[in-house]
């Protein structure tokens, strides 16, 4: 995945570092470290993996928060127009209820900024936090102004990092990784946990109703 992100990068410019961080915003897993931080290296006025500095840091940053706004409301729309429905209908094969999606709609609606904005800047969670805000149906405008805060300094923080690195930008990608999979572990565990308890209280509730 980093090779094909170094060559469209190479090849398309600005167009790449666009489309890529719009593929990683709906779901995709496309690394923006990689995209944001090559991008910045061939800012930093040397040749990088071949290819000699062309690009300007703020627009490879801009660009590349633009991208990830596009991406981010592709995911949400899909959530807000077929994520309800999906999960009314196969939800209970997982313990999801009715009213589960209640709750989420009004934690969204109260205090989904928080979790969009903190989201943006989490590696794993920063991927997927767009489909859930859709199927809660969080209202839009909340969602593109916190979506655009928590990407922007994602993409210039990677940027500037890129820039400063330049030639050894891909040194530090490679930590990325393990930061990814332990968030990654993370959510899987909470995962596990809810769904624990939950099959506890369902059979509980079934227990009582005998």
């Amino acid at each position: 995945m980093e090779h094909l992100v170094v060559s469209e990068i190479t090849r398309h410019g600005y167009l790449a570092i666009f489309f890529l961080m719009v593929l990683e915003s709906t779901c995709i897993p496309v690394p923006s470290e990689a995209v944001m931080m090559f991008g910045g290296a061939l800012s930093a006025g040397i040749t990088v993996a071949g290819v000699t500095s062309h690009l300007n840091i703020f627009a490879v940053a801009i660009l590349g928060a633009l991208g990830n706004i596009v991406g981010a409301f592709i995911a949400y729309w899909v959530g807000r127009t077929g994520g309800r429905t999906l999960v009314e209908k196969w939800g209970k094969y997982v313990l999801l209820r009715h009213q589960d999606l209640d709750r989420a709609e009004a934690y969204f609606n109260k205090r989904g900024e928080w979790a969009v904005l903190i989201s943006r800047v989490l590696p794993v969670v920063r991927t997927f936090i767009s489909f859930p805000a859709g199927v809660a149906e969080m209202p839009q405008f909340k969602f593109g102004i916190f979506t655009l805060l928590g990407s922007i300094p994602w993409t210039f923080g990677l940027a500037y990092l890129g820039r400063v690195l330049a030639g050894n930008w891909q040194n530090v990608t490679k930590y990325f990784t393990p930061i990814s999979i332990l968030f990654a572990i993370i959510i899987i565990a909470f995962i596990v946990r809810w769904y624990m308890k939950r099959r506890t209280i369902v059979m509980t509730e079934k227990a009582q109703n005998q």
